[in-house]
This record gives C-alpha cells, sequence and structure tokens, in this order.
C-alpha cells in the first residue's frame, strides 16, 4: 500500500479507498490544530517522539474500525461494571465511566523527573503535618503563618501529640498536575485527605488494552498494575504487629458514597475485607475488631475512606453513624493504624498549597523540583485587591473544596457570577486563593465524529511508609469533554483516558 509522510520519522497508510474510489477518512492528523501545548502532536500532522506508534496505527484506521474499537470500550466498561457517582437536584445518579480510547503520552525520561518531584512534595508535606501537631516549629520560625494554622478548617486539635509510625500521615497522596502552553508542568493542588480516583487509572488501563492490544505488544508501555500491591506492602508496612500476618479493612462510608466503586474494587484487588463502621468495633483493650461470623477479629491497619469528622463519633462528630466510636483513642494507643491519619488535611488546602515550595526548601534545604502554579492569596489585602480587580483572567477556588466545586473560572464566566465571588472573598478572604488561567495543554480526543483536542490534567497517585516512596507510573489522565473547558472533573462532565508512559527504544 502507498505510504503518506507525516513527519521526517515517520509514516502512515493512505486513507482506505471505497470501490467507486472516494477516500475513506481516517483520523487525518494533519487537520489536527492546538492552539496550546498538544500532548501528541508537536504540530499538525507531526507526532511527538514517543507518541509516533499511536498515531501511525490511528491514521491507518478506517472510520468502522474507530468506531468498532470506541464500541469494544463501551462495552468492557459496561461488562466490568465501571461506575462513578454524581450527585445532582435528582438525587444520586449513577454513571458508566466516560472513557476516551486516544491514551495522553509522556515519554519515560520526563516521568521520572516528574517523579523525583512528587516524592520531594510528599516527604516534606509529611513532615509539615507532623510539625504542626508537635512543635510546630515551621510556625515559630515565621515560615508559615500563625494565622493560617488558626483558621484551618482541617486542623484537629485532637490529633495533637499524637505520632503515627514513621511520622506518615498522608499515607496516599493524589497530587494533580498539569502543563502550560510552553510545555512546563505545574503542581496545581495535593490531595491529602482521601484521594480517589486510582481504581478508575487502573481500569483505563485494562480497558485500554482490549482496545489496543497491538500497541502493547512491543513492550514499550509500562505497567502500572503493581499498585494494588504496593498499596497493600504500604499498608502492611504500618502494622503495629509486625510479627504477624496484618490484618487490613478498607473502610468505606457505604454503597450510596459516590467513590464506593473504588473502595469495593480496592478491597477486592488487595484481597482484604470491605468494611462499615458498623462493622468494627473498639475493646476494652483499646484494640480494633471486626466482626464476623466466628466472633470478633482483632484489625491492624485501617484504610479508610470515611471523612475525619465522622470517623469517631467519640472525638469528632457526635452524631455520626458512619465511624467507630473510640476509633482515635485506638489509633493514640498505637494499636490500630489509619491511612490516612486523621488530620492530614491540614496541608490539604489550596490557601497552603501556596506555602509548599517554601515547605520544601524549610525541611528538605531543596528547591521545589516541580513549581507551583502561581497563586493570590485573598488574606492578603494587595493580593486580594489584584484578584477583585482582575476576576476576569483568574480561577479563584475556596480552600477546601474539591471535585470542581465551589471555583470560578473568570473567562468564562457572567459578570453576575464574578460579582457575586467578589462578595464572597470580601466576606471571608482567607478561604479564598486566585491563579492565573493556564492554557492548559490538550490531547486529541474522539468527539464530533472526528479528533479534536481537548484540556487535560494529571493524577499521579504517591504511597508514603516512611521508609519508601512509590509513584505510580502515569496516573489518572482526566480529560474536559466540553469543548474550550478547562473544568475536567468527572462530577462536572469530564471524562478520563489512560496514561502511558513509554519507554525509549534503545532502553
Amino acid at each position: 500500500m502507498a505510504q503518506t509522510e507525516i513527519s521526517a520519522t515517520t509514516t502512515v497508510r493512505e486513507p482506505i479507498r471505497s470501490q467507486a474510489g472516494a477516500p475513506v477518512p481516517t483520523i487525518d492528523w494533519t487537520k489536527y490544530e492546538s492552539k496550546t501545548y498538544d500532548e501528541l502532536l508537536a504540530a499538525a500532522g507531526t507526532p511527538r517522539a514517543a507518541a509516533t506508534e499511536l498515531v501511525r496505527h490511528l491514521a491507518g484506521l478506517a472510520p468502522e474500525e474507530v468506531e468498532d474499537l470506541k464500541t469494544t470500550a463501551e462495552v468492557a466498561i459496561q461488562v466490568m461494571g465501571i461506575t462513578f457517582t454524581v450527585y445532582s437536584d435528582a438525587g444520586m445518579i449513577d454513571r458508566a465511566w466516560p472513557f476516551d480510547i486516544i491514551p495522553r503520552i509522556i515519554p519515560a525520561d520526563e516521568w521520572q523527573r516528574t517523579e523525583a518531584g512528587l516524592a520531594q512534595r510528599v516527604r516534606a508535606l509529611n513532615m509539615f503535618i507532623d510539625d504542626l501537631y508537635h512543635e510546630q516549629r515551621i510556625v515559630r520560625d515565621g515560615v508559615f503563618p500563625v494565622e493560617l494554622l488558626e483558621e484551618s478548617v482541617n486542623f484537629r486539635p485532637q490529633c495533637v501529640g499524637i505520632s503515627p509510625p514513621n511520622a506518615v500521615w498522608a499515607h496516599i497522596c493524589g497530587s494533580d498536575l498539569v502543563r502550560d502552553g510552553d510545555g512546563t508542568v505545574y503542581v496545581l493542588e495535593d490531595n491529602l485527605r482521601i484521594p480517589s480516583g486510582v481504581s478508575y487509572m487502573l481500569e483505563n488501563r485494562n480497558v485500554s488494552k482490549r482496545v489496543l492490544p497491538e500497541l502493547f505488544a512491543t513492550g514499550r508501555i509500562l505497567p502500572v498494575d503493581d499498585y494494588p500491591a504496593q498499596l497493600y506492602d504500604m499498608l502492611a508496612s504500618m502494622s503495629p504487629r509486625q510479627d504477624v500476618e496484618p490484618s487490613i479493612v478498607v473502610m468505606t462510608p457505604g454503597v450510596f458514597n459516590s467513590a464506593y466503586f473504588e473502595h469495593a474494587f480496592l478491597a477486592q484487588q488487595m484481597g482484604v475485607e470491605l468494611v462499615e463502621g458498623s462493622d468494627l468495633i473498639v475493646g476494652t483493650d483499646d484494640c480494633v475488631y471486626m466482626r464476623t461470623i466466628e466472633g470478633l477479629s482483632r484489625v491492624d491497619v485501617i484504610y479508610r475512606r470515611v471523612d475525619d469528622m465522622f470517623i469517631d463519633p467519640e472525638a469528632f462528630n457526635p452524631d455520626s453513624v458512619l465511624g467507630v466510636r473510640g476509633l482515635l483513642r485506638a489509633w493514640r494507643a498505637g494499636t490500630v493504624a489509619l491511612c490516612n491519619a486523621p488530620g492530614a488535611g491540614v496541608a490539604d488546602d489550596k490557601v497552603v498549597y501556596a506555602f509548599v515550595p517554601k515547605i520544601i526548601k524549610y525541611y528538605l534545604g531543596e528547591d521545589a523540583l516541580i513549581p507551583n502554579v502561581p497563586s493570590y492569596l485573598c488574606m492578603n489585602p494587595k493580593e486580594r485587591d489584584y484578584v477583585l480587580a482582575n476576576l476576569d483572567k483568574l480561577v479563584v477556588k475556596p480552600a477546601n473544596e474539591s471535585g470542581g466545586y465551589g471555583m470560578l473560572v473568570g473567562p468564562h464566566a457572567s459578570a453576575q457570577k464574578r460579582a457575586e465571588f467578589a462578595e464572597l472573598i470580601k466576606a471571608n478572604p482567607r478561604n479564598y486563593m486566585a491563579q492565573p488561567t493556564l492554557s492548559l495543554s490538550t490531547t486529541p480526543t474522539l468527539c464530533n465524529g472526528g479528533v479534536e483536542p481537548r484540556h487535560v490534567d494529571l493524577r499521579p497517585f504517591i504511597l508514603s511508609s516512611g521508609q519508601d516512596v512509590y509513584v505510580t507510573t502515569g496516573g489518572l489522565t482526566r480529560v474536559a469533554l466540553v469543548k474550550g473547558s478547562l473544568v475536567v472533573n468527572s462530577s462536572q462532565g469530564g471524562g478520563s483516558k489512560d496514561t502511558w508512559i513509554i519507554s525509549s527504544e534503545d532502553a
């Protein structure tokens, strides 16, 4: 078959022709154009080196073949039961996971630098959290403002003086990364309370292998399927009883939680019990036990997916029916490990985020390997004035919301919405920070009968045991399916892609 050049390093087949001789359209990369940095193509028709095989393969497919691949993915998602839950005025809606078959690609050498930066960040954040619940040296030395700590909604006085194993509070972290129009990778935020999404990263890979098996045959796509084993090993290393096989459970709020799919998935993958608060009890010996048909069985490690305020009605919200009375007491006594630790959310604050480069410098004596997005803190009068005068150019975020809720994307907001946010900022300046509207990178996405650029971010997951730090090979790529949108959250209409870390051909 004739060949058509699309770059100096790769060629693709010409479009398949019908019996009448008219070309059957394929994915035409020469017409693909992004106005910002694109993850797959350096320019129209020219793939980045790591994306060469993928671009060539997709260009050789007829439209019906592409449609078949989409259908294969959709059927796999239905059969595998991959869902997520959204809350709406109509109540809870269970939806099939939105997945795009064109993966996002990152070269392995670039990923190694990112991996090192994420490990550095989590080490410093764990030192920061431990310091805040003990000596508070960083506050005393004037590096971190005392008023930020005093007004933190996620600082738990109940945790002061507690020393978890290896001084690790955030055992599982999900840090969101974005790439700007010039190709620079930034950390957008850190998720240290109950980060979710890793199950979708793993399931995206399972679906991707069904859709594009030919491209996995080269062995250049680095695997991600060791995460459950890595998670289990990290949790086991936290056990207070190192002389016996640890008893580990995943603690869920129940089937009505939006992330219940993930709770069940991870428990199944690790081969541990999925429990609710009512399944556990704290004994008179301050040990945690699980109710079983054979009687009470001691629990060593709880991977808890229940918010701080609901895990123990004795220590936190007395009206909670989701938690276990006395759980904090057991944790303080050292008879059970809680991952993530209560109180870790003190560093999961979009205002605290602005201080992370200083936190890294203070505890590690190093410059941050991955920069923060430039940020404006509304608690500072000069910066607040700038934000209020430039709401049409900025993204404004509340300190402790998640899932894309409660934020203002200034360039896309109405004048009325910007005016409402101005009043919110004036009323509670500590609760808001702002950032410039980045020209987020794009990646080709199937939509409207063709391929169009859509903005993406990336959430890698980092496991910390105190001795070792493990970073997933890539992470969960989220994509804004609406043209021009910068909001990638699935709860806000976003979708997802598999993330391929590609090793070099001579590796």
